[in-house]
């Protein structure tokens, strides 16, 4: 049987690939993201699967909205995917408090709004399944992703709790932690203003690698994809999903040393 997704963050990346792949295998799509034109193609070709919707993440109403017109549309959904949201890069004090605030307006209180807006159709239709796209930047920190990683780590931290408060009406939430991926997400970073006490420091170095597209071992944003479908086939989905090489080893690497840390108490 054929599912229906809604999905946010569609027009590029993950959010993108995952929905080229479901609408190619029969399944239908509500895709919500900010420039609706980039699914035009995608709208011709799937005209009665696929099904778009302007969302903007910092805009409560509007997420309200557009959850309320995908179960209207589609009256039962099985799988809500929160997928959007951006990197802000820098030392702490090269960010403004505007940039700061963005940040985690987008990241994680739009993901969180989301996600409540979801839950009473969920519970109404008795099951569901939600997929928190995170990172391996959820477990695992990098020098000069301090903003970008409170806003993953805190996601993570809310979609763990809600899975124990929703276990009782059958919805199930996944945390998907890729790691560096072949997308578009790099066009999408932002920066703050570089002081130069910081040149030479991991912070600028690894800036420097990002600009240069040098970051290192990337998995391809089909594989990713396919993993976060896959996670939905099952009786049981996973909690969490650690998707990639880079990702599970440095997640490994992550927790491996927080358990060394406090044997050594």
């Amino acid at each position: 049987m054929h599912k229906k997704w809604l999905i946010n963050g569609t027009s590029n990346g993950i959010g993108r690939v995952m929905t080229e792949k479901l609408l190619s295998q029969g399944d239908f799509v509500f895709a919500t993201l900010r420039n609706t034109e980039t699914l035009n193609d995608l709208q011709k070709k799937y005209p009665e699967q696929l099904k778009v919707e302007h969302l903007e993440l910092t805009d409560k109403i509007e997420i309200q909205s557009a959850v309320d017109a995908a179960f209207n549309e589609f009256g039962k959904i099985d799988v809500v995917v929160s997928n959007a949201g951006y990197g802000l890069f820098g030392a702490v004090e090269e960010l403004t408090d505007e940039m700061i605030s963005h940040q985690i307006e987008v990241n994680l209180l739009g993901a969180i709004r989301f996600i409540k807006a979801v839950i009473p159709h969920f519970r109404i239709q008795q099951g569901g399944h939600i997929i928190q796209v995170s990172s391996e930047g959820g477990q695992y920190a990098y020098p000069g992703f301090s903003l970008y990683h409170a806003s993953k780590w805190g996601i993570e931290g809310f979609v763990e709790s809600i899975a124990k408060d929703l276990e009782p009406f059958r919805i199930y939430c996944t945390i998907a932690q890729p790691g560096p991926t072949g997308t578009s997400f790099g066009t999408s970073i932002k920066t703050g203003k570089s002081m130069k006490v910081y040149e030479g420091t991991p912070v600028h170095e690894l800036l420097k690698l990002i600009e240069e597209d040098s970051f290192g071992e990337l998995d391809d944003v089909n594989d990713v994809s396919q993993a976060i479908i896959e996670s939905t086939k099952k009786d049981l989905p996973p909690l969490r999903l650690t998707i990639g090489n880079v990702a599970n080893t440095n997640v490994k690497a992550a927790l491996t040393e927080r358990l060394n840390w406090l044997s050594s108490k």
